[in-house]
């Protein structure tokens, strides 16, 4: 399942992301990952949760970002939530190869894993490939 966290740079996408996630480590009964450029995250959200720095891993395309969360997924069966703090910050803005991918990541995690991402950009910015995934 995914859920897309969307509004303009300054509008509490990550104080939300931070606050899901944090929730989430207290009634999980699985893993949690959460993905990101950098380290910014690190000391907001709980121990528990596995970090994962897209600049380590040199993630540069939505097609390398999708097969690295399906090597997490099969290395591990007991993902349950993957979270993902500025998708276009560590790819950037191709809205349609965003769409694409989130197809693709749909089909893969079905209903057993919700990818959550936010999105610096309004609703009305995006293509319906993108915001069919909008609560």
């Amino acid at each position: 399942m995914i859920k897309l966290i969307t509004g303009k740079k300054g509008t509490g996408k990550t104080k939300i992301l931070i606050d899901t996630i944090n929730d989430a480590v207290k009634t999980t009964n699985g893993c949690l990952v959460c993905i990101e450029k950098g380290t910014t995250l690190s000391n907001a959200i709980n121990f528990r949760v596995r970090k994962c720095d897209t600049e380590y891993f040199g993630i540069e395309s939505y097609t390398s970002f999708y097969g690295f969360v399906a090597g997490l997924m099969a290395g591990n069966y007991d993902i349950k939530e993957i979270y993902v703090d500025g998708i276009f910050k560590i790819i950037g803005r191709e809205y349609d190869d965003f769409g694409k991918m989130l197809e693709c990541l749909n089909k893969l995690t079905g209903e057993d894993v919700t990818v959550v991402f936010t999105v610096s950009a309004d609703n009305e910015e995006l293509p319906e490939s993108v915001t069919k995934f909008l609560d």
